[in-house]
């Protein structure tokens, strides 16, 4: 009955063409269209250099990817089954060849050139990981982006090139939406731009109808992504900036107006990246996100600026991203991001953690208090844990998760914050808000909390409204922090530079505990945290940073 429970809170928030599209792409065969590929056309303008990745091509046979290293003759592009055989997420990213436009590509071009032949060749339409529509859809820009970087396309890729936006034409992933969605419509722009005639035409004008239906959905007012991701954010700004890129270099293809619009959603997009990023000049970790999978917000300012995209200058203030629901408090020596946001758009959670009212705080230019971060794709335990609340530094009552997360990408009932109220001083702003999410629970309790921010402190208050059996609130320290006892009853800090910073518990009981911080895919990292548990008036921490003054 619990299993049919989550089920019917899941499904209940599809959208309706999400289930018949799903029934159609199970029930569909595709067609394999192998006649002669149309005509490449010219490029007229600059295509600008793209934002670049790490290198993940070691050697003409050696694929380095999520941290994992697998020989292409040992494993070849198949779907294997057996214990040797990589992640399902390994094997796609295998087959993105995202290492064509990497850092340093132009040192390992006769390495791409064999690694295309060799796909091509091993690779049969319409079979396999690698035709998956998603693969598919980054697949087909990197190849055309290789490309106007300066190589030439081998003939028999040319053909393939073709062959894969004919197959993937087929399998538009409207069952899913979002980022999925928009990847496929850029690859249709890329090809319908790449070749010409009536053929190519129409996968323009069915990528462009897409974005111009999804480029308000996904991305907010206030320029973020409506998955609440920094990293699907990155990865979707990185589209768009390709599209311009793109538009530029064909100005006859892609009308101004369009190429005008898109430059000021990818401002705002960078205002947005700019905003909830930490010092280290890299994302936050709130719902599905790991450093090096998309472009980093530096890589991602510097292409911006190079098709003409500015983000507005970041200042030490109060900064409210009201549509997506993050808070950015910025002081001298600290900065806390705060998370009042649902956890996503209500038919497409998959990227979604259960980390309601969660925060991460750095000081001095260092990451102190991190949420848990994301290391892996797989439906096992470590990727239930990675999205549950106790991962994140907000509180878990009677044990349970804000959000019913579960199977890898599915959230059935889900916290909603309700009553945000932020009120700024000279000297102090807080920021206060509540979410619904355990009202599920016997006693129907609500989890309210309020964190006061001045330039030398901040106090975190959480309080229980309701009935509950228990409530703790997780404190997750980034590895690189020290953490003693204090003889008063305080926690100390310590951190790399040298400062000392004192956490000191003024309502509730705390002891430390072991905990992890995943930055990367591939990457887990032990760490400790704090974990305070709220009594029936709750609890209040007070972060000190005034003595490094």
């Amino acid at each position: 009955m619990k299993k049919l429970g989550l089920y019917f809170h899941t499904v209940r928030y599809l959208k309706p063409q999400q289930v018949f599209y799903r029934i159609w792409f199970r029930l569909t065969k595709p067609r394999i269209d192998n006649s002669q590929a149309p005509a490449v056309r010219k490029k007229s303008g600059p295509f600008h250099p793209p934002a670049c990745r790490a290198t993940s091509l070691l050697d003409a046979d050696t694929f380095y990817l999520l941290n994992q290293t697998g020989s292409l003759s040992n494993l070849g592009w198949a779907d294997t089954s057996n214990s040797r055989s990589p992640s399902k997420l390994w094997r796609y990213n295998q087959h993105y060849f995202d290492d064509l436009n990497a850092t340093n590509a132009s040192d390992r071009s006769e390495w791409h050139l064999s690694l295309l032949e060799h796909w091509v060749s091993e690779n049969e339409p319409g079979f396999g990981f690698g035709w998956d529509p998603y693969p598919t859809s980054l697949r087909i820009v990197n190849w055309v982006k290789w490309s106007y970087a300066g190589y030439l396309l081998p003939a028999r890729c040319v053909q393939s090139l073709a062959v894969q936006v004919r197959f993937l034409m087929q399998r538009i992933e409207f069952h899913i939406l979002g980022n999925h969605l928009f990847a496929n419509a850029k690859a249709l722009i890329f090809a319908g731009v790449f070749f010409s005639g009536e053929e190519a035409a129409r996968w323009l004008r069915e990528g462009l109808k897409i974005v111009g239906n999804q480029l308000p959905e996904q991305v907010l007012a206030d320029g973020g992504n409506f998955e609440r991701s920094p990293m699907y954010h990155a990865i979707f700004m990185e589209d768009l900036l390709d599209l311009i890129n793109l538009a530029q270099a064909f100005p006859d293809a892609i009308s101004e107006i369009t190429v005008s619009h898109w430059r000021e959603v990818a401002q705002s997009m960078l205002n947005w990246l700019n905003g909830m990023s930490h010092p280290d000049d890299e994302i936050a970790f709130f719902n599905d996100a790991a450093i090096g999978i998309a472009p980093s917000p530096v890589e991602l300012k510097d292409y911006a600026a190079r098709v003409g995209a500015w983000a507005d200058p970041l200042q030490p203030c109060t900064i409210n991203f009201p549509d997506s629901g993050y808070v950015r408090l910025s002081s001298r020596h600290a900065l806390a991001l705060i998370d009042v946001a649902p956890v996503g758009p209500d038919y497409l959670p998959g990227h979604a953690h259960a980390d309601t009212l969660s925060f991460e705080l750095s000081l001095f230019g260092q990451r102190v208090f991190v949420n848990g971060g994301t290391s892996q794709y797989a439906t096992d335990e470590v990727r239930e844990l990675e999205r549950s609340t106790a991962a994140h530094n907000t509180v878990v009552i009677n044990g349970e998760n804000s959000s019913e997360v579960w199977d890898g990408f599915r959230v059935a009932r889900r916290a909603y914050p309700r009553d945000l109220v932020i009120k700024e001083t000279t000297k102090l702003v807080s920021v206060s808000c509540a979410h619904d999410g355990y009202r599920r629970l016997s006693g129907k309790p609500i989890h309210r909390r309020t964190w006061e921010f001045s330039d030398s402190a901040l106090t975190i208050a959480d309080q229980i409204n309701g009935d509950f059996e228990s409530a703790v609130a997780y404190f997750h320290l980034h590895p690189d922090i020290g953490i003693s006892a204090n003889s008063d009853g305080s926690w100390l800090l310590q951190l790399p530079k040298g400062q000392i910073i004192t956490v000191t518990i003024e309502m509730g009981n705390s002891q430390k505990l072991p905990s992890f911080f995943a930055p990367e895919f591939g990457n887990r990292i032990e760490t400790q945290c704090l974990l305070v548990a709220l009594t029936t008036e709750g609890s209040r921490v007070t972060i000190n940073w005034s003595s490094n003054d």
